[in-house]
């Protein structure tokens, strides 16, 4: 069967839930109101677009899925975190033999392995660490000699070898949900036509009555209200805009 894939909403597919949890909190909240105004507000209405967020929710953060992908930032953190003590003592053994090397401490990719590290970028401490086992096995005799272990390159070699394993990890859930998202679209635009129609008369009923109640029917405020409390930890999927807001 065909697939619809035009979004109609115009935020990230993981912002929509949200956005809407605000609204349906705003509805239950004023459900006498809506009531009053169309019989078609009703407790069960109100029930209804709940199930339907509770249903794009785990679309686009299945709950299986969001803890493997914790759990994978927890052992890359754990990765870097072990590197600490390895990169202290190569910087170490790079001191001690300066007299013979050709090339400065920052060159040898240290200093932005240590920046990686500390701002958590393994995208960038993996970049860093084939620069310092390049140039460790271009220096091993000369490092040897003041020190260095087998043992000590290979925990470098190690953890390039597990960071890469992991960013693939990551990229294979985030991809693969990225498809299941694209699968559901319609699940998705249902849940904002339900939210549109939710916003278009929260309008009706505050426009000229209660300015703040107005702001929490406006899509483009919700909007910005949800980019304002969504911390990033990269572990969602990168959204996918799409074209519609609510009148």
């Amino acid at each position: 069967m065909a697939q619809n894939h035009a979004r109609n909403y115009n935020c990230k597919d993981e912002e929509l839930p949200v956005i809407c949890r605000f609204a349906a909190f705003s509805l239950k909240r004023d459900i006498a109101d809506f009531t009053a105004f169309s019989p078609k507000f009703t407790a069960a209405y109100a029930a209804g677009f709940e199930s339907k967020i509770a249903a794009v929710s785990e679309v686009v953060e299945p709950k299986s899925e969001t803890l493997e992908l914790k759990t994978i930032t927890g052992r890359l953190y754990g990765t870097l975190d072990g590197l600490i003590d390895p990169i202290n003592r190569l910087s170490g053994y790079i001191a001690l033999a300066k007299k013979n090397l050709t090339i400065s401490s920052a060159d040898f990719g240290i200093t932005q392995l240590r920046k990686g590290i500390n701002t958590r970028d393994a995208e960038g401490a993996l970049k860093s660490l084939h620069t310092v086992n390049a140039n460790i096995a271009k220096f091993n005799d000369i490092l040897s000699a003041q020190g260095l272990t087998e043992g000590l390159s290979n925990a470098f070699v190690a953890a390039s070898a597990s960071i890469a394993a992991d960013k693939q990890m990551q990229y294979e859930i985030v991809s693969n949900r990225k498809t299941i998202v694209q699968n559901n679209i319609a699940l998705f635009n249902t849940l904002f036509d339900q939210l549109s129609e939710i916003c278009t008369v929260g309008k009706v009923l505050y426009k000229t009555t209660n300015a703040l109640k107005l702001q929490e029917y406006t899509f483009n405020e919700l909007k910005k209200r949800v980019r304002r409390t969504m911390t990033p930890d990269g572990e969602n999927p990168e959204g996918v805009n799409g074209g519609g807001t609510p009148a």
